[in-house]
């Protein structure tokens, strides 16, 4: 059985892989995030263990990785501090998969646009993840909408961005999210776009 440490268990996108992945698998689940009263309902479930943290803080995050399979983190803030916190705790657990949400246009990857420093946390933690040693992905994701379907396509980093301009579902995000976990060495140190079909 499978047991995954989800970083930010509150994120929209988060909660949408963590409901897919407790209605198709047998996956174990442990969400971590600031305020644990925020998923009071899903106590209960003997899947899921609920640990109230923040992702700088090392020593917590450190042991919440313990015994954990795949590391999923789904944050915001101060991104590349919280990426090098992440890797600093998987190198000390022994932990080796992580995949990381950022988002589209760190690599100048969408024709046309400049987004400028707006992305600079997304471009910092992604070149801290792809600096280190540990099997990542990165996901890309265009912008995002609640629409309820999946329906995606991705591109490798060196490629243009596809159809940049249209949303993309959280929900196909995190069906993404849920393939990358549940199928081993799939994209492993790579940085996808997820964009609308």
């Amino acid at each position: 059985m499978t047991k995954i440490l989800i970083l930010g268990a509150h994120g929209k996108i988060a909660r949408v892989a963590t409901r897919l992945l407790l209605e198709k698998n047998d996956e174990e689940l442990t969400l971590y995030l600031r305020n644990a009263p925020r998923l009071a309902s899903l106590h209960g479930n003997d899947r899921i263990k609920i640990i109230e943290g923040d992702v700088l803080d090392e020593p917590v995050l450190e042991a919440a990785m313990q015994g954990q399979d795949v590391v999923y983190a789904n944050l915001s803030g101060d991104m590349e501090k919280q990426a090098r916190t992440i890797v600093r705790a998987m190198d000390k657990a022994g932990m080796r998969r992580l995949i990381f949400i950022s988002s589209m246009g760190i690599y100048d990857e969408v024709p046309g646009e400049q987004y400028g420093k707006v992305l600079d946390p997304y471009r910092r933690s992604a070149a801290v993840i792809e600096a280190s040693d540990l099997d990542y992905t990165i996901i890309r994701p265009a912008w995002l909408s609640d629409t309820d379907e999946i329906s995606y396509g991705t591109t490798i980093k060196g490629e243009e961005f596809a159809n940049p301009h249209a949303d993309v579902s959280r929900k196909s995000v995190a069906d993404l999210i849920v393939k990358l976990i549940t199928t081993k060495g799939q994209h492993v140190r790579e940085s996808l776009g997820v964009n609308a079909r």
